[in-house]
């Protein structure tokens, strides 16, 4: 408790050190035309790309990423705009930067956990703190060229450190937000410039959004980008980013998961879901599903069976139950991801490394990189009045049609892909793709 205290303290210090209200500034620095410009000039490229192939799929040769052997016929299935969305993707590569603060110091700032539930918030901080010259990538320490400023607090780490467990009290919280905000405001032009729009935060942790209210303007302005996309929470598809929630147990993608997904044929269960009540949507479920259908259509809570037979779960060891778990989704055409407490599931990411369909059981959630793909192409969604009817809503659908799916899901899974470094078109540069686009305010779906 007193290392706790002390790593608040400390960190509250450094937070408060140039707070005194927010400066005044000039209201544009000598790179602002030219970044204006730049921006000006990427959607111009990409509406002569979107006006000149449209959605068409004869069209898209030659307007896709070089190295790809693609069907693009699937593409146009599977992307809102496929040559829209490339043209964008490369304008990303060529023109944008991002500023990152340097302001604060870990444990609250520039650090975050990089494994479990909260992997993707550490994993992006961490990446994003990784760049530096000559190789920086989008990072950028010339903040005159941004045409994006990151707030390198951590959620998670705020919760870990400056929460009283139990005490329902979340104002220490969203002070250090609004703290750090007048900081970054004291020192720098770029916040008052823009009032936040050009600002974005990013975290994985269920009180996000709330926290990010310590600052009217953060939450009103921002661009904030969230595993809890609830749109009947205040997210705003058009203005905040949806991320993909990844439990990552141990930082690295669970082995089972790395090979090639088994074919239609070796997959006997028509769906499959394994987890606790957490949330209504949950209860729902396992009170209409659990144990009902084990043969077909296996629901279960904390008792999911060996994979061998032997025993049932909560009797073995971690590393043990979490090989059973991905063993069943093998087996699964289609994998249920209902909702929990909060709107999003890690379930999603891991059917897609399964090459399992995920089924979307929720109210109100706005899935990642809905600007660029079409969900229904390789999910499905059901309303969560649905449930009851759940098994003959999966069974209704044709063997064609699951075959499609799966297409779609093959194609999408490098989006939802953690790499070590970052590559081409994985999670972290989609994520920054999603910013992009706010920035450019331009959708890509026409």
């Amino acid at each position: 408790m007193a290392a706790r205290l002390l790593a608040v303290a400390l960190s509250a210090a450094i937070l408060l050190v140039a707070v005194g209200g927010r400066g005044v500034f000039p209201v544009s620095g000598a790179g602002r035309p030219s970044v204006e410009r730049e921006l000006d000039a990427a959607r111009a490229a990409i509406r002569r790309a979107a006006r000149r192939h449209g959605n068409n799929a004869s069209s898209a040769a030659g307007t896709w990423f070089r190295g790809d052997d693609v069907d693009y016929a699937l593409l146009a299935r599977v992307y809102r705009n496929p040559a829209a969305f490339h043209r964008s993707y490369v304008e990303m590569e060529r023109r944008f930067k991002v500023y990152v603060y340097e302001e604060g110091e870990p444990p609250l700032l520039h650090l975050g956990l990089c494994k479990d539930i909260y992997t993707i918030e550490g994993r992006f901080i961490e990446q994003l703190e990784l760049l530096a010259p000559p190789a920086s990538g989008v990072r950028t320490w010339d903040a005159d060229r941004a045409h994006a400023f990151f707030l390198p607090f951590s959620v998670v780490q705020m919760v870990e450190l400056a929460y009283r467990p139990l005490s329902y009290d979340r104002a220490p919280l969203l002070s250090l937000v609004g703290d750090y905000v007048r900081v970054v405001a004291s020192r720098h032009p770029f916040w008052n410039r823009s009032a936040g729009a050009d600002h974005f935060m990013l975290s994985c942790h269920d009180w996000a959004p709330d926290v990010s209210k310590g600052d009217p303007e953060l939450y009103a302005n921002g661009i904030r980008a969230l595993c809890n996309a609830n749109t009947s929470e205040g997210f705003r598809p058009g203005k905040d980013v949806s991320i993909p929630e990844i439990n990552l147990y141990t930082g690295d993608t669970p082995r089972q998961l790395l090979g090639p997904s088994p074919g239609l044929s070796a997959r006997p269960y028509l769906a499959f879901f394994a987890g606790g009540q957490h949330g209504h949507i949950r209860e729902l479920l396992l009170r209409h599903w659990k144990g009902r259908d084990p043969a077909t259509f296996p629901v279960y809570e904390y008792d999911l069976p060996s994979a061998t037979g032997n025993s049932s779960s909560h009797k073995r060891r971690g590393r043990d139950r979490q090989s059973d778990y991905f063993a069943y989704m093998h087996r699964s055409r289609f994998c249920l991801c209902p909702s929990g407490h909060e709107v999003a599931s890690p379930r999603v990411v891991e059917a897609i490394h399964a090459g399992c369909i995920p089924v979307l059981v929720t109210d109100g959630y706005a899935p990642p990189f809905a600007d660029v793909l079409r969900w229904e192409s390789f999910s499905v969604s059901v309303p969560v009045a649905d449930i009851p009817r759940l098994k003959e809503v999966l069974e209704r659908i044709p063997t064609a049609e699951v075959e499609r799916l799966r297409e779609g899901v093959r194609l999408v899974k490098r989006h939802f892909t953690l790499r070590q470094p970052p590559e081409r078109l994985d999670m972290f540069h989609m994520i920054l793709h999603s910013v992009w686009l706010r920035r450019l305010n331009f959708r890509l779906d026409h």
